[in-house]
């Protein structure tokens, strides 16, 4: 299956039909972080999937593979590989309610986690650094340091970076400057 571009609307439409596909009596939750995220409220025009930091069941799994096949997604289009990236600071009741359907609740992580995650990742891929960009005006961070401060509590195991609030520094000057 080929990786299609999803818009903010293709998400939006397909969840909807991943709620009806599943079965009834147990609503499922995704905590939607990533590029979905910013597709959802149009800070990007598109992303390849859909990224929850919760784990994803197998009714979700068939459900998703369902949809997916049917307008010619990956099967996995919707997916929990952000999981092992969840900040320790990411709490399900800070998240923003995106769509209730009795069988799937949708949240959107707080922005400023998202930030941190695309952080935590930034060193690996440039779109997330694109992100970042694109984030920092929409986040109340007091400083560059108080998002470092921010980032060892979400990520505790994190390796020191003395660069760090420098590279975070950049990302404001950049993105004020834009």
């Amino acid at each position: 299956m080929p990786d299609l571009e999803l818009t903010g609307d293709d998400i939006r439409a397909f969840l909807r039909e991943v709620a009806e596909q599943l079965p009834t009596g147990n609503q499922q939750t995704l905590v939607m972080v990533g590029g979905s995220l910013l597709a959802w409220h149009a800070l990007r025009d598109s992303t390849r999937d859909v990224d929850s930091v919760q784990s994803l069941g197998e009714a979700m799994r068939a459900a998703v593979a369902k949809v997916g096949e049917r307008h010619g997604l990956a099967p996995a289009w919707v997916n929990d590989s952000a999981r092992p990236f969840k900040p320790q600071t990411l709490l399900e009741r800070d998240c923003e309610l995106l769509l209730e359907h009795p069988q799937l609740l949708v949240l959107g992580a707080p922005l400023e986690q998202v930030f941190l995650m695309k952080l935590h990742a930034t060193r690996v891929r440039s779109r997330d650094y694109e992100d970042l960009l694109t984030l920092w005006p929409r986040c109340s961070f007091p400083s560059p340091q108080a998002v470092v401060d921010m980032y060892f509590e979400a990520y505790p195991l994190a390796a020191s970076d003395e660069y760090l609030v420098d590279f975070v520094g950049q990302i404001a000057a950049t993105s004020s400057a834009g």
